[in-house]
């Protein structure tokens, strides 16, 4: 019966992030938050695991802000615990340190199998904290995994790279990182939402772990991000004439080429 556990992010809904026109900077204020979208995918097969081999599912969160609603939604979904490792200072915190964080917090939660991760977050799109978590953990990963199976104390996954499928074999415990392509995630119903008011849920905080608030945040990052910003949409205003509609086409049809878009 494996221990799974989930290491989920609560991230913006990027569908509702709003542009500055004139700045072209992000407005992020009032955009709703939610768990990663590929992170509800780890979660998904996590619990699909427990469906079939039995064992348990903990879902794992580091944030610099309340999410307990984000874990909420993890229980209803199937999580049989949820621990939640918050503190303001957390803020802008890079890869490095976030998988710092989280080894800690997998350390103080005890044995595992497995550790399932999205291939990356909806917001930064590193896919660094999982590959990092496993080196601090000292255990194999297999990224962008497809498929998944575990076959005695060993977990078969296929992966998807940009030209061809591969199959990896890992000794547990292992870290895994999955894509969108793994399964479709279920939606809570009602009764499962009230259960998982029930369920376990522990807060834990940066001494609790150990750690210290010098290394977290901008200060203990060896990356910042200056500036985000929405990419220009200006328009060619390119007008394709002709005599007639086979003109116009033929016409079209040498403006794409010319440009790159197309090829004869």
């Amino acid at each position: 019966m494996p221990r799974i556990i989930v290491c989920l992010k609560q991230a913006v809904d990027v569908n509702h992030i709003k542009v500055d026109p004139t700045t072209r900077r992000l407005i992020t204020a009032d955009a709703p938050k939610k768990i990663s979208d590929f992170d509800k995918n780890a979660l998904e097969e996590a619990v699909r695991i427990k469906e079939k081999l039995q064992g348990e599912v903990v879902a794992l969160t580091v944030s610099a802000e309340d999410a307990k609603t984000t874990l909420r939604e993890a229980l209803a979904m199937g999580a049989d615990k949820a621990y939640l490792v918050t503190d303001p200072s957390f803020q802008d915190s890079d890869a490095l340190i976030t998988s710092h964080i989280l080894a800690q917090a997998v350390k103080k939660i005890g044995s595992f199998d497995l550790i399932l991760c999205g291939e990356a977050t909806i917001d930064s799109y590193s896919a660094q904290v999982g590959p990092r978590l496993a080196e601090r953990l000292g255990i194999p990963v297999i990224t962008y995994v497809r498929k998944l199976s575990l076959e005695g104390n060993h977990v078969i996954a296929e992966r998807s790279l940009e030209d061809r499928f591969e199959v990896a074999k890992a000794r547990m415990p292992a870290l895994i990182t999955v894509i969108k392509e793994i399964n479709e995630p279920r939606i809570p119903s009602l009764p499962d939402i009230l259960k998982a008011s029930k369920k376990e849920f522990v807060t834990w905080s940066l001494d609790e772990l150990g750690v210290s608030k010098e290394k977290v945040g901008i200060t203990g990052s060896s990356v910042q991000i200056l500036e985000v910003l929405a990419p220009k949409g200006e328009r060619k205003q390119i007008k394709i004439e002709g005599e007639n509609p086979h003109e116009i086409a033929e016409n079209l049809a040498k403006a794409l080429i010319q440009k790159g878009f197309a090829r004869r």
